[in-house]
């Protein structure tokens, strides 16, 4: 059975980092894209980084580009987000999902078949 697990969302300062972490089981690893979404009260879900986990190619949306990095550890079957100087509107719930490998990189939205419970998180000083 498919599984993605989120962790280390919390509380973090504007300016400051956070990393969060996207376990998957269930699932050939290396055969998929995982992305990362967030979303906000009252907004609309945010694609915000993914990596395609067999050759390790990346795509992040322009509201996080320099600031957050996306990183794989295959071996534990694991994909990170690194979040760098946050800023407020950078909170919310963020998700993980799990898209096979295919034409389109990065995936149309419906092309994700896996889908985390989400890790919160929230911006203030």
């Amino acid at each position: 059975q498919a599984q993605l697990v989120e962790t280390g969302g919390g509380l973090v300062a504007p300016g400051g980092s956070l990393t969060l972490s996207c376990a998957a089981s269930g699932f050939t690893f290396d055969d998929y894209v995982i992305g990362w979404f967030r979303q906000a009260p009252g907004k609309e879900r945010e694609g915000v980084a993914c990596i395609n986990v067999n050759d390790g190619n990346t795509h992040y949306a322009n509201s996080v580009k320099g600031r957050f990095t996306i990183s794989k550890d295959n071996a534990k079957n694991t994909v990170h987000l690194q979040m760098s100087d946050v800023k407020p509107e950078d909170a919310a719930n963020y998700v993980c999902a799990s898209a096979p490998i295919g034409s389109f990189f990065p995936p149309l939205i419906m092309e994700y078949d896996y889908w985390g419970q989400g890790t919160q998180v929230t911006v203030s000083s």
